[in-house]
């Protein structure tokens, strides 16, 4: 400790404390401004009192914009106006001090003079400094002085101050508000985020009809500059600074000559989207005018298109898109024409040579290995080492191809191109979140340790509703090191921070994680009645249920927050938990509105209303969204259809979901159904059994008995087993009424036994069979077997082996069940499978001897590498590890055909199954699962017996129990 005084001051060592243990914002977990006065500290404002601004006029003319944001933002928290200086002459007490490095003559002077270190910052990328200066000048006696190494930095220091004194990035965009304070002060230090780790971090905006495009057109005319104002300054307030503007019927450059020239002053580095070569939109492409988009066909009406496009971009910062695809973002040919598009890119290079006058490799420049296009560069295609070479996701956020671990560098490096929304098959997903940012950072840490870290763009659709996942990617994108397993789901919590405050953040940080789950499972547009099962494991009855319990406590929370607060909860929490639970819960309706229709149920009809009534409902939430919230600032940002999708592209309306009606005889008629069959009795000739009760799964299961007729009747139960516990032995059934039935374990006869229930109402008595299994024996240990199969959740092993310096990380909340495990580090790379290898151990039980089929469930990973197959090990007990290929398939992404059907499936179910066989012994054992590759991700094992009694449901089952020592 002496030590440390020595070599730190008090207030020093005061102020590394302090923003050690002060973690309350997003991409900067240190608080450096505080509400109280400590020695040392800055104050912004104090007892009526604000801090006024100086800027140097000849600074970068966004940074002089930007300093207006920021007094802006200071009104608007402490309702006082800074005062502008115009220079260092007029004599004041505290001033905040803006500049650029080499382009401020205020900041230059005080490096001059010594009272700046520079050092930190010359020739860095973008980095800041926020730091207090005592009499910086002999007329000014404290100064905060905001620095940066270039234009971008100075505007980052800028906007991070606003975000420390409460302003959201989304404070326009999603009416987060600001909280008034009276005192702000800087802590004494030197402020800092450093480089960021990717240097360019943006969004792409495509997919923008007909919400976001209806909201511009109501609100701006166009996708013009004052729209993109507001774009701009969100990218650079989340310290983004790249751009794919929006592109379907818009021309960025075309449509607003302005909107070039005020994204170079702000310092937002433009790109065009992956099929729009040099500068030009695809729109500005009239083939009445300009002639076939065939470089074959059309080589001079291509060159002179480009050559319009790189003179027109000038001297403005740009990302250049090279390369070609077909007219309307199709593949360019038939197969791969390797040498056509080698001469493409070589004429496109020409001329960027001849416009900029200076050689090609002095133009920042990318190619996007976009679907086919990646099959070029396997094949064998070469562009110059300047290039970024940008790999892409499948468009379902699962990454393609990455740089091998032992990759050559390369000057123009990799880039990443990732999907929060998308339009193609299996199905476009564009209404709502459903993206998962433990998925998203699992994928982009994969990129990032690969060396995938020039340029991270996301395709993020219409900007809303995908506010809570864009964040998360800009902030990740700026240090992928700080985000890790350990603290992953402390960014639920900091980010209701910043935007709803301390007082709900944990409860609003749940309902933003649980509900981006639930959406991932499934998305909405791959909805239908079949999907989750409502006669197996009580699936869809606790779906709806889960969805529920979000929306109510979304409900209570929005019952208790300020009034200010509630169009922005609605926006980012509320409106995206209401709308998913409603919509989940049509579906399961109109599955039991087909069933009970089947089984003339009395309740057929009630749910066909049910599912009218909730489809409408759907359009009510879209409506108050629309046209009532935040007095219906966001018209038309929630009008993508959503319902009713039969193939990949998205219906022009809401189509709700088929229903039936049937007719109802007065006469009471008692019919039951069971769990796990869609037949009824007494229809049906086959005996009534209830699922086998067991104690190795507790398990519950339930009887509905209902009403044929519309007047109701007298139900009793009766058993002679004393041990078989049903919640209602009798009562008066209108329409229909579930039973429960339970077992006590403690009084039920050993071994296997069958015993009955008897059911009697309106003149019919109908008895149901009860089989237990209480075998359960002491020598039992790890998930037990029970009817045919175990089922265990990755993240619960019995054991790990962690040899050198791998380790197994479980990912909380990542996949459909509570967590994944990965193998880190990523940069080991292939490991040899031997006995020695890191492992994770399950300690199972089986019933009988036989063959088993252990079914491994992965996050559904792409073999993103050129090395041949995937590879993890399985063995059980001591046995020899086998090697199994997790890609044993043909090759997944021929887009001049059909994509195979397999893919399809996994995507679509966000899951992987890859099964393999064992023969087995009666008793216990442990099943090994061995890394092999990095990069893949465990969810779940199930493991079926030759008895399995496994039944088909979207979920699976819950849990085996687990015996422990």
């Amino acid at each position: 400790m002496k030590n440390i005084i020595k070599k730190y001051s008090f207030y020093t060592l005061l102020t590394v404390l302090i923003l050690t243990v002060q973690k309350n914002y997003a991409i900067n977990p240190n608080k450096y401004v505080t509400n109280s006065t400590t020695k040392g500290s800055f104050p912004i404002v104090s007892k009526g009192k604000i801090a006024s601004i100086l800027v140097s006029d000849n600074d970068f003319a966004g940074v002089l914009r930007v300093s207006g944001h920021l007094e802006n933002d200071l009104y608007k928290v402490t309702q006082l106006h800074p005062n502008r200086l115009q220079n260092t002459n007029q004599e004041t007490e505290n001033v905040i001090i803006i500049g650029t490095l080499g382009h401020s003559a205020i900041i230059d002077q005080l490096v001059k003079e010594g009272k700046i270190n520079a050092t930190e910052l010359t020739g860095k990328w973008e980095k800041f400094s926020t730091q207090i200066v005592e009499n910086p000048t002999k007329n000014i006696k404290r100064a905060l002085v905001i620095v940066g190494s270039d234009k971008r930095g100075t505007i980052y220091g800028m906007y991070d101050l606003s975000n420390q004194i409460g302003v959201s990035p989304w404070y326009f965009w999603a009416d987060v508000p600001v909280k008034k304070q009276s005192e702000l002060h800087v802590l004494p230090g030197i402020h800092t985020l450093g480089e960021p780790k990717v240097k360019y971090r943006g969004i792409f905006i495509n997919d923008e009809a007909p919400a976001l495009t209806g909201w511009v057109r109501e609100n701006y005319g166009k996708f013009n500059a004052k729209f993109y104002d507001k774009v701009f300054e969100l990218i650079l307030r989340m310290k983004g600074n790249y751009l794919w503007p929006a592109m379907w019927s818009e021309k960025f450059y075309a449509d607003d000559s302005q909107n070039g020239i005020l994204a170079d002053e702000y310092g937002i580095v433009m790109g065009t989207s992956h099929h729009e070569p040099l500068a030009k939109a695809h729109g500005e492409w009239n083939k009445a005018i300009n002639g076939e988009w065939d470089f074959n066909k059309n080589p001079e009406g291509l060159k002179k298109f480009w050559t319009d496009g790189m003179q027109r971009m000038g001297t403005k910062e740009t990302l250049v898109t090279i390369g070609m695809r077909g007219d309307g973002d199709e593949p360019m040919t038939e197969g791969t024409a390797i040498e056509l598009l080698e001469k493409i890119v070589k004429t496109q290079r020409e001329i960027i040579s001849n416009v900029t006058q200076k050689p090609a490799e002095k133009t920042p420049q990318i190619w996007a290995l976009y679907k086919e296009v990646q099959e070029y560069y396997d094949k064998g295609m070469q562009v110059p080492d300047d290039v970024t070479l940008l790999l892409c996701d499948d468009n379902w956020g699962n990454l393609r191809k990455l740089p091998e671990l032992n990759a050559k560098p390369r000057e123009g490096g990799f880039g990443i191109y990732y999907h929060f929304d998308y339009v193609g098959g299996p199905r476009s997903y564009k209404w709502i979140n459903t993206n998962q940012i433990e998925r998203t950072w699992e994928q982009m840490h994969l990129a990032y340790e690969h060396g995938a870290n020039k340029v991270w763009i996301v395709n993020v659709g219409d900007i809303k509703p995908m506010e809570f996942p864009i964040e998360f990617f800009l902030d990740y994108a700026w240090n992928p090191e700080y985000w890790n397993t350990s603290n992953l789901q402390d960014y639920y919590v900091q980010w209701a921070t910043t935007n709803f405050g301390v007082q709900n953040a944990n409860a609003i940080a749940e309902i933003l994680k649980m509900y981006s789950k639930y959406n991932s499972n499934r998305k909405p547009e791959l909805l239908n009645p079949s999907t989750y099962s409502i006669i197996h494991y009580n699936e869809a009855e606790n779906v709806v249920a889960d969805y529920n319990k979000l929306a109510e406590k979304a409900q209570a929370i929005n019952a208790k927050l300020s009034p200010e607060y509630k169009d922005a909860f609605y926006q980012l929490v509320l409106y995206p938990v209401l709308a998913s639970a409603n919509l989940n819960e049509m579906y399961v309706s109109a599955a039991k509105n087909n069933l009970y229709a089947s089984q003339g149920r009395a309740a057929t009809n009630q749910y066909a209303d049910k599912v009218k009534t909730l489809f409408d409902k759907d359009a009510e939430f879209t409506a108050f969204y629309q046209n009532t919230m935040a007095n219906g600032k966001w018209n038309h940002m929630m009008s993508q259809t959503h319902i009713g999708y039969t193939n990949w592209q998205d219906p022009k309306t809401n189509i709700i979901p088929q229903t039936n009606t049937i007719s109802i005889p007065e006469k009471a008629e008692m019919g039951i159904a069971i769990e796990g069959s869609t037949k009824w009795w007494p229809n049906s000739t086959e005996v009534t059994v209830l699922p086998e009760f067991s104690t190795f799964s507790n398990s519950v299961s339930y009887i509905d008995i209902f009403n044929r007729g519309s007047k109701s009747f007298n139900f009793t139960i009766s058993t002679k087993s004393n041990w078989i516990q049903i919640s209602k032995r009798k009562g008066t059934i209108d329409q229909q009424e579930r039973i429960i039935v339970k077992i006590n374990w403690k009084i039920a006869p050993k071994g296997i036994q069958t015993s009955e229930i008897i059911i009697s109402g309106a003149g019919k008595t109908i008895p149901v069979s009860i089989i237990t299994n209480n075998i359960l024996g002491n020598n039992a240990v790890g998930f037990v077997e029970n009817n045919g199969y175990i089922v265990i959740n990755a993240e619960n092993f019995s054991s790990k082996s962690e040899p050198e310096d791998f380790k197994w990380e479980v990912v909380e909340n990542l996949g459909k069940s509570s967590a994944g495990v990965i193998s880190l580090p990523i940069q080991k790379g292939r490991v040899a499978l031997t006995d020695n290898s890191p492992k994770l151990s399950y300690n199972v039980n089986f019933q009988k001897a036989g063959k088993v089929k252990v079914h491994l469930y992965f996050s559904p990973t792409i073999n993103y590498s050129t090395r041949e197959g995937f590879y993890y090990g399985l063995s059980f007990d001591n046995e020899k590890p086998t090697q199994i290929n997790y890609s044993s398939e043909p090759n997944i992404f021929d887009y001049n055909g059909k994509v195979p059907k397999y893919w399809d499936k996994n995507v679509s179910d966000n899951i992987k199954v890859i099964t393999t066989e064992f023969d087995i012994q009666e008793g216990n054992h442990t099943l090994n699962y061995f890394r092999i590759d990095e990069g893949l991700v465990l969810q779940k094992i199930i493991i079926e017996t030759e008895k399995s009694n496994l039944k088909q449901s979207y979920l699976g089952p819950p849990q085996s129990l687990n015996i422990k020592n």
